[in-house]
């Protein structure tokens, strides 16, 4: 196995895609099966851009947990850290695209999501120390074992350069947004990079304006914070200068996942050693190619496809 540039740590999930849009989900008649979770599909975006990219998750012992495996080596994504939980099963997520601008996801992890038994002894220190970028989904400390887990990583992992938290706040996964705060909040003094939208700020620093909130970030000894502003475009400060990005316009098919093409631009980014601007602009362009697509990793695009929407 080749070495890696990126590992990812999070949820994962069978996602099912209504083939009918501007329905509500009792009236979808048909699905689009693919992969899907923020780890995940930032993992399948930055290896879509040819990084070298694993996954730390967990599925069921049942069948779609075969199929995630077998996804994410199509997609080019290594499964040497895709564990089985025996207990509970592979979680399923129907997406709502009504209307497709402002989407909803329904979830079925019941009892559980078998990604929030993740255990230290099924990844590999070295990788978790060494590894260029260190990709931690926000989302799993809320529950323990993954929550001690994470801690322990982060800890391996002594806030090397770039150890990234992607706030990935999900309401359903918190009994209320103060337990997310006080779970999420400690994860900023042991990475140097956060990205999230205004309301994950407002989660991890208390404020959703966006400079603010980069302050904020940045007094945690974060090198680099994004805040992702929809409409209004992106932010990015770091210790010498704050731009802003405004975002490429097109029809939205699908809201979801340009976010995590977002961040699998920004991956790409980071390894190529650019400036905060020229990451903003490729990644802004990564998620807008994204949202004029129906599927998240199905759709996630090339390098090409990135450069041929920035040039335009």
């Amino acid at each position: 196995m080749t070495e890696l540039e990126v590992l990812t740590v999070g949820r994962v999930s069978v996602d099912l895609y209504p083939e009918q849009s501007n329905v509500p989900l009792a009236g979808v008649e048909t699905f689009k099966k693919s992969i899907g979770g923020t780890a995940t599909n930032v993992a399948v975006a930055a290896a879509r851009l040819g990084r070298r990219v694993g996954l730390f998750t967990k599925v069921g012992d049942d069948g779609f947990g075969e199929y995630v495996r077998a996804a994410l080596e199509r997609f080019g994504v290594d499964p040497r850290y895709v564990g089985t939980d025996p207990d509970h099963r592979t979680p399923l997520a129907f997406a709502i695209l009504d209307p497709p601008e402002e989407p909803d996801i329904l979830f079925y992890r019941q009892p559980r999501g078998p990604d929030e038994s993740m255990l230290v002894g099924e990844v590999d220190r070295d990788v978790v120390e060494q590894v260029p970028i260190f990709w931690v989904a926000g989302s799993r400390v809320a529950f323990e074992p993954a929550r001690a887990t994470v801690t322990e990583l982060l800890e391996w992992r002594g806030r090397r350069r770039h150890t990234v938290v992607d706030l990935d706040y999900r309401p359903m996964f918190w009994s209320d947004p103060a337990e997310a705060s006080r779970r999420i909040a400690p994860l900023l003094d042991h990475v140097t990079v956060a990205v999230g939208n205004r309301t994950e700020c407002e989660i991890a620093v208390g404020t959703s304006d966006p400079h603010q909130a980069a302050e904020r970030l940045l007094g945690h000894g974060i090198e680099l914070a994004i805040v992702k502003m929809g409409a209004d475009g992106v932010l990015a400060a770091t210790a010498d200068q704050t731009v802003e990005v405004k975002p490429e316009r097109v029809e939205v098919v699908c809201g979801l996942g340009a976010g995590d093409a977002f961040g699998g631009m920004l991956c790409h980014g980071l390894l190529e050693g650019w400036e905060p601007e020229k990451m903003l602009v490729h990644a802004n362009a990564a998620g807008a190619i994204v949202a004029g697509r129906l599927m998240c990793a199905d759709d996630m695009p090339t390098l090409a496809e990135v450069q041929a929407m920035v040039r335009s």
